[in-house]
């Protein structure tokens, strides 16, 4: 059977993207549609009349009191405070490094996050899904230093994905809500023609004819769509296991590495230090290819790339299926009819006060002729008084009197009781967040937290399916750390909770108690579970450590327990200007044993013990220690001396005496 030649196999691989791309984007253009609608309705000034409501509505009032808006900003500042804390659990808890390696994960992941500005991509993505409920972001493998052509160390960066419910598809087989199951994914971005020329130099006037066949079109007049394209891909690799010094195991693959020699010289250094081979077998292995394409064909193939998850992290309001759609909703969805009939109340209510707001005399043309313009400007000029004609031009009398008055406006009942219907409608579905402002003094601490509970409860379901976005974000990023940091001995930076930076080396072997060498951090090792806890944020858990350890120092006279309740509670405060006596606090409990210090500090009290001047005193008390002991020592050499010569005459003594007796052992 002949070879399928790059340029076939690039065609097959333009036209089986198209084909299901058109499959699913209709499958759920209408669902992607309402999200846009909706974040349109929360966001932008006039949406909440489009359609057939403006058109019935024409000419009159369209006012819009957008309390979607304050709801929505209600929610996302909610899941701001909140801290979705990502743990990386060993699996195997035996392991003597596995601990030092996950705390290594949870570092770099949070360095990473911060280097890159992964809070936009997280609050992009989180205010898309609270608003139209679907939103996006991506990782991405990119060079630590760009403008150094020498350093070719990577770091995963976090990237936002703007329009997400009109720009990421999966496959229709993918079910679960973090579409870790997903074996394809569409990015689409929109690009000008001119920009599109400019970047690619292409041409959408030279694209194949049947591509216009397609449902969704890749370019029109004004807009060239332009494609990442990410597909899962299985192969069966020859693996062999290993077994380390300390119980735990490692696969390796020739697959995996560029030259026959480099794995031969990686099993000689494996096998150096303490590792031995258990098993060989066959694997099924997973890898991510990526192409960027468009409607033409492919742009450009991207080959394998770090990782074995497709690295576009979905985040979701609310989600069903239905009828096998899977179907998202946020918190302006089933709101906006109630929504749009306050909108439409209020603006009748200011069509009514637009009208006449008092009762105007109505004259005969008799009456009032050759006083129009003082009547008209009574309400500028304030006249003391007005007049009428009492005849007419042929001397008849005229009434006394305007004929009648014209009536303002009134409120229908109706639509008094609607108003205040809507209103309860609208609290009902967006929750009432007013309740807990209007908290009076003295109500218990435990009625103040049930209120707020039933307040945060409208938010719960957004901050839940929040964790699991950010769950499966450190999953990809911990197989693509696999990938990426690899190279030996590097330093990586990591990041504690409270911010503080630090470096560790990874690839580098460590030296175990007993000091045999072992496998140091390597994140190809690092097969962790990965969880997402949900709590508040830093500032906040700062605080209600303080009223803890506050509360903690009243139980307890001991001045060693008191010392270290209060270095903790100065390590956690807030406030301008208190960086320092926190790291001095830091330090102190360091000292003291009770927290761990960092490689940095460990470093630091080694090179301060180092650099330590003898205390005088101390110094002298050393030597008169030494000198004590070793006239202890000399006294009792010469006891011991002095006991020997004793027994020697004791001894001689006796031989004398046996000697006399003839031999006979009979001694008095």
């Amino acid at each position: 059977m002949a070879r399928e030649s790059q340029t076939t196999r690039e065609q097959r691989i333009h036209a089986e993207a198209m084909t299901e791309f058109d499959e699913v984007q209709e499958a759920q253009a209408d669902e992607r549609r309402q999200c846009v609608e909706d974040r349109r309705f929360a966001s932008i000034a006039g949406a909440q009349w489009e359609g057939p409501l403006s058109d019935q509505l024409k000419g009159r009032p369209q006012m819009e009191f957008n309390k979607v808006q304050s709801a929505c900003v209600r929610i996302i500042n909610e899941m701001r405070n909140a801290n979705i804390g990502i743990r990386f659990s060993p699996r195997d808890p035996e392991a003597e490094l596995d601990d030092d390696l996950a705390d290594l994960c949870a570092g770099k992941l949070r360095a990473d996050e911060y280097d890159s500005s992964a809070d936009e991509a997280y609050g992009n993505g989180s205010e898309e899904a609270i608003t139209g409920g679907f939103g996006a972001w991506q990782l991405r493998a990119d060079l630590i230093d760009p403008d150094d052509e020498a350093d070719e160390r990577q770091r995963i960066c976090f990237e936002p994905i703007y329009d997400a419910d009109s720009s990421v598809y999966f496959d229709l087989g993918a079910k679960e809500q973090d579409k870790s199951d997903a074996k394809r994914c569409w990015v689409i971005k929109s690009m000008t023609p001119t920009a599109y020329k400019a970047e690619f130099d292409r041409d959408p006037s030279s694209w194949p004819k049947d591509v216009t066949s397609t449902t969704f079109d890749w370019s029109t007049p004004d807009i060239v769509y332009v494609c990442e394209y990410y597909r899962i891909e299985k192969r069966k690799q020859a693996v062999q296991v290993w077994n380390g010094p300390t119980g735990e195991e490692r696969e390796l693959s020739a697959e995996d590495y560029d030259e026959d020699e480099d794995f031969a010289a990686e099993l000689e250094r494996m096998f150096a230090l303490g590792w031995r081979l258990k098993a060989k077998k066959k694997r099924e292995f997973r890898e991510v290819h990526k192409w960027i394409l468009d409607g033409g064909g492919i742009i450009e193939d991207c080959g394998v790339i770090a990782g074995k998850y497709i690295p576009v992290i979905p985040v979701v309001g609310k989600r069903w299926f239905v009828d096998n759609i899977e179907r998202y909703a946020g918190a302006v969805r089933y709101v906006k009819d109630s929504q749009r009939l306050k909108n439409m109340q209020l603006s009748k209510l200011a069509e009514i006060a637009a009208l006449s707001s008092r009762e105007k005399p109505i004259f005969t043309a008799e009456q009032i002729a050759g006083h129009e313009i003082a009547w008209a400007q009574d309400n500028l000029r304030d006249y003391p008084y007005l007049t009428i004609n009492g005849v007419d031009e042929n001397g008849q009398p005229l009434p006394i009197g305007p004929q009648s008055y014209t009536k303002p406006p009134t409120i229908p009942p109706a639509l008094a009781a609607l108003i205040g219907q809507t209103e309860t409608e609208i609290r009902e579905i967006l929750g009432s967040p007013e309740q807990a402002e209007k908290l009076l003094s003295g109500v218990s601490g435990e009625a103040v937290s049930l209120v707020q509970q039933r307040v945060d409860g409208m938010s719960a379901i957004y901050l839940t399916n929040y964790a699991k976005a950010k769950r499966h974000t450190a999953r990809v990023w911990l197989s693509m750390a696999a990938d990426i940091y690899v190279e030996e001995g590097r330093n990586v930076r990591v990041m504690s909770e409270d911010g503080e930076a630090d470096f560790k080396k990874i690839n580098a072997p460590k030296q175990g108690a007993n000091g045999e060498l072992l496998e140091g951090l390597t994140f190809e090792r690092a097969k962790f579970d990965v969880y997402a806890d949900v709590g508040p944020n830093s500032q906040s858990a700062r605080q209600a450590t303080v009223r803890a350890v506050s509360s903690m120092m009243q139980m307890t006279q001991d001045p060693e327990d008191l010392k270290i309740l209060l270095s903790v509670a100065l390590m956690n405060m807030d406030g301008e200007g208190v960086g320092d006596v926190r790291k001095y606090y830091r330090k102190r409990l360091v000292q003291m044993g009770v927290q761990t210090p960092t490689e940095a500090e460990q470093q630091e009290m080694a090179q301060a013990a180092q650099n330590a001047k003898p205390d005088p005193q101390a110094a002298f008390l050393e030597a008169e220690s030494q000198k004590s002991l070793a006239l202890a020592q000399k006294a009792a050499a010469d006891t011991r001396k002095s006991a020997a010569e004793t027994a020697k005459v004791e001894a001689e003594t006796v031989e004398i005496v046996y000697g006399l007796r003839g031999g006979q052992g009979q001694m008095k």
